[in-house]
């Protein structure tokens, strides 16, 4: 009896700290003061045992409430699951409109898609579609999963248009509009932050900025299991996250879309006007719609006395975010972002204390303000809507590149990975089905072509385009700044050529093109198969695209035995097979051979080539020392501080989903004492490892790569490889070159109060002068950049002459010397190292043919340094051929030793 009742005083005690730990500021206010509630519908008591802003809701319950508000008012609300996170989670988003609406949604969505394409949808039609349509609004919120106001906004949002029925601005939202609510872009994400949050909360929640509530341990909560910042993920569509919520988007075509994030938590709140500059592609009547919703936010924001603040930062111009991709099928569209309290409470720079419940509010009264300033334009809105796709099709028809052409060549798989990704992304995409000529230019039949004439024109012209410049007066302005040693206000990367990051040719067309065609489907497979499946001697899989990449990686998996030729090789009878090419014996292989061949040529795509004999006319026979065996190495990478998250998972993401093999991620901490001998390939991605690792972690790893090992680096990794007490690589990072730096602070002495006069005779002398000699070149946001590939290096083997990269940051290198090891790709000259971007021009010239791929061979083993990162988020997929080379050639080779 005595246990017991001790039993329940603990777990009394236990539950008023939880208690504690939840408790809202005593300031609280309604979030809409005045609102009179249907008692009918739910609210976050009755469902989740606590209110609106009280506590950071996880993603079961968040979905837990819409389903509890679904079922209260079913003829108002509907819940569609839109995709599944890596992790398994739900992705939903919610319909709300008037019984009447939600009834009708299918039909909203024909007539919006009516409306989407004037080919089919005269004027006079389309004035009568706007009479009778609601216009539709998305409300998407926390795509970074430790930016937490958004989802429990969304989950009251959504309980305010349901439950404040005889509320004016409700009213009006649900007779003129369908609100879209996705309130959780990143489950994973949050579910890691809310997690990691509450495992740190002790009696009373913490505000201050340096405790452990605040401070998030690696990876935070920002990014999804892959660790990818989905926000830069609308282009390329690597995550299952974004491909649902761009199929969604797809299917109902909202006219205005909203994303809802937060930033430091010392700022207020941000809302359109954005900032300069935007994408040309843009219309002036998308940028006034969000500039008049702004208008209406700063109506209800001075009623309830809310800071905020406009067009400073967050600009408009990378088409990739989740306010921009919508744009370019018409919607007008936006960022929202709000100081964040980063938990319960948070200790401004002010001395004033932020609650999770302030956040919360705010960022309601900004999304019902957002649909009620699209109930308040309906009729403008879905016009300026078909408007865009009437001047979409009129500017791609006037264009010299009207119809972008993708020739049916060496790069088979990269063609196809791009024709169903612009598919995926809703474009009309076409596949010839017969030879053809377009402007004085010949096509064999598979090769793909797009014409912009059509809606989605815009988008094929900001993505295909070589260069999409910024205005001259932003750029100068940016020059200006730069000349003033102030940061420049470019956001994020300059230059985003899709065709140029998959290394597929293109070819543009000022004529339609007629042909016998067939549309392209997002989930078009390429298809693979085997020729002379009888072949009596090999199988080969000549080493162009990354078909061949995946059947290599697939093959070894499945205990196939293969070589891999370091030279480009003749069969007789005159076949050529490139660099790299596979070849699987017959002799040395199981009697299943053929119908595992077939599996996996199905599965991957590639073309494999049964040959009757083995007799060489040029380059290596298979029997040679020159055609390396290929076996399954087990490859490690870095996890962990002082990795970079993002470039951790866009490179574990590659490795495993891309090229289709299994990555071991051990924690940085680990590698530096651990055991490695277990491991063939070591990758170390982004991060500054010196912070962490010191001699002992540079010792073991020497011996590791001294033993046979490859270790793999990428970027800013470098800089540990590279430092003189590690030796691993033998090049140099550079300082910023400077004319003049020879004699600047020739006469100083640092054991000296004084040194020799100088004059400085203008301003701009004065702004060199304050700069140190040894200082590293000027950051860059992103451009895509020209390299130049060595051709006759067993790891470039298959690999075309010339690729493009993403250079960012400001790491440049010394080229490796000859008694060392071998630069193997480096950047174009001067003239032609920018390929897409805006490049400081002092980076230009310094950054002309310094390397970006050496390789050091160190006992048995070696070290592979790319310095700029081949897998930055996921998009560059002209680089993985070179990519896999690094890994699984590389690994032959070790082994060979």
């Amino acid at each position: 009896m005595i246990k017991r009742l001790f039993l329940l005083l603990c777990l009394a005690g236990f539950a008023s700290l939880v208690g504690a730990a939840v408790e809202v500021d005593s300031k609280a206010r309604p979030f809409w003061p005045g609102v009179n509630y249907d008692t009918a519908i739910p609210t976050f008591k009755d469902v989740l045992g606590y209110e609106a802003g009280e506590r950071i809701s996880t993603p079961e319950a968040v979905v837990r409430y819409f389903e509890a508000l679904e079922k209260a008012a079913p003829d108002r609300i509907k819940l569609f699951r839109y995709a599944q996170s890596w992790e398994g989670r739900p992705l939903i988003y919610a319909a709300i409109a008037s019984p009447k609406n939600l009834a009708d949604l299918e039909v909203i969505a024909a007539d919006t898609g009516a409306l989407a394409d004037p080919r089919d949808t005269s004027d006079a039609n389309a004035s009568g579609i706007i009479d009778r349509l609601p216009a539709s609004v998305w409300l998407q919120y926390a795509v970074h999963g430790n930016e937490i106001s958004g989802s429990d906004a969304a989950m009251f949002t959504a309980y305010h248009l349901l439950a404040a029925g005889d509320h004016e601005v409700s009213k009006s939202v649900l007779d003129n509009t369908v609100v879209f609510i996705d309130p959780l872009q990143n489950p994973d994400g949050r579910a890691r932050f809310t997690s990691r949050y509450y495992a740190t909360v002790g009696l009373a929640h913490s505000a201050d900025g340096i405790s452990a509530e605040q401070n998030e341990p690696w990876p935070q909560g920002r990014f999804n299991h892959y660790l990818f910042d989905m926000n830069r993920d609308w282009l390329a569509i690597t995550q299952p996250e974004t491909k649902g919520k761009i199929a969604a988007l797809n299917r109902h075509l909202p006219q205005v879309v909203v994303d809802i994030h937060e930033m430091d938590g010392d700022q207020s709140y941000y809302f359109a006007p954005a900032a300069k500059p935007f994408n040309p592609f843009m219309t002036q009547a998308q940028i006034a719609n969000m500039d008049a919703i702004g208008k209406n936010h700063a109506r209800h924001f001075d009623r309830f006395g809310f800071d905020y603040f406009t067009r400073e930062i967050f600009d408009a111009f990378y088409p990739g975010y989740g306010d921009s991709w919508p744009t370019f099928y018409g919607a007008s569209a936006s960022t929202y972002e709000i100081g964040s309290a980063r938990g319960h409470r948070y200790l401004r720079k002010d001395g004033s204390v932020l609650t999770y419940a302030d956040t919360v509010r705010r960022q309601f009264v900004a999304s019902l303000s957002t649909a009620e300033g699209t109930a308040l334009a309906r009729e403008k809105i879905l016009r300026d809507f078909y408007e865009y796709q009437v001047g979409a099709i009129a500017q791609g028809r006037k264009s010299s590149g009207r119809v972008y052409l993708m020739p049916n060549q060496r790069n088979r798989e990269g063609n196809q990975r791009l024709a169903t990704l612009m598919a995926q992304h809703g474009v009309e995409v076409r596949r010839a089905t017969a030879d053809f000529s377009a402007c004085g230019v010949s096509y064999s039949a598979g090769s793909y072509f797009i014409d912009t004439a059509q809606p989605r024109g815009r988008f094929v012209a900001t993505t295909f385009t070589d260069q999409v410049d910024m205005t001259e007066a932003f750029l100068k302005e940016q020059e200006r700044r730069r000349a003033r040693n102030l940061g420049d206000e470019i956001y994020d990367v300059t230059g985003w050529s899709l065709p140029m990051m998959f290394n597929v040719q293109t070819n543009a067309c000022s004529r339609a093109v007629s042909v016998d065609s067939v549309s392209v489907g997002a989930d078009d497979p390429l298809q693979g198969m085997v020729k002379n499946a009888e072949a009596s001697v090999a199988f080969l899989v000549p080493w162009r695209d990354m078909a061949a990449g995946r059947f290599l990686t697939a093959a070894l998996q499945a205990g196939i035995s293969l070589k891999s030729a370091d030279e480009a090789f003749v069969l007789d009878g005159g076949a050529r097979y490139p660099a790299g090419s596979l070849v699987i014996e017959v002799s040395a292989n199981e009697d299943n051979l053929v119908q595992e061949l077939q599996r996996l040529a199905q599965q991957t795509g590639a073309i494999i080539e049964g040959v009757d004999t083995s007799w060489v006319t040029e380059g290596p026979s298979f029997g040679s020392d020159k055609a390396v065996k290929m076996l399954a190495p087990k490859v490690a990478m870095a996890w962990d501080e002082p990795a970079s998250a993002t470039s951790a998972g866009n490179t574990r993401f590659v490795i495993e989903r891309q090229l289709g093999y299994p990555v071991t991620a051990i924690r940085s901490g680990a590698l530096a004492t651990g055991d490695l001998s277990r491991y063939d390939v070591l990758v170390l991605p982004e991060g500054n490892y010196a912070d962490m690792w010191g001699e002992e972690a540079a010792e073991n790893l020497i011996r590791w790569v001294e033993g046979g090992g490859v270790l793999l680096a990428f970027g800013r990794a470098n800089r540990f490889l590279t430092d003189t007490e590690v030796g691993l690589l033998n090049i140099k990072r550079e300082y910023a070159y400077r004319e003049d730096s020879a004699d600047t602070d020739a006469d100083a002495d640092d054991e000296s109060s004084e040194v020799t006069g100088s004059l400085l005779t203008s301003r701009e002398a004065l702004s060199q002068a304050i700069i140190e000699s040894e200082t590293a070149p000027d950051s860059v946001s992103g451009v895509l950049a020209n390299i130049d590939v060595d051709q006759e290096h067993w790891l470039t083997a298959g690999v075309d002459p010339q690729l493009v990269t993403l250079a960012a940051g400001n790491d440049i290198y010394t080229p490796i010397k000859l008694d060392s090891g071998k630069n193997l790709a480096w950047f174009a000259d001067e003239a032609n190292l920018l390929a897409s971007g805006y490049l400081w021009a002092e980076n230009r010239a310094q950054l002309a043919h310094k390397p970006f791929l050496v390789h050091q061979p160190i006992g048995d083993g070696m070290v592979i340094a790319f310095t700029q990162t081949p897998t930055y988020r996921a998009y560059l997929e002209g680089l993985n051929l070179l990519l896999t080379n690094s890994i699984f050639r590389a690994a032959a080779h070790a082994r060979a030793n």
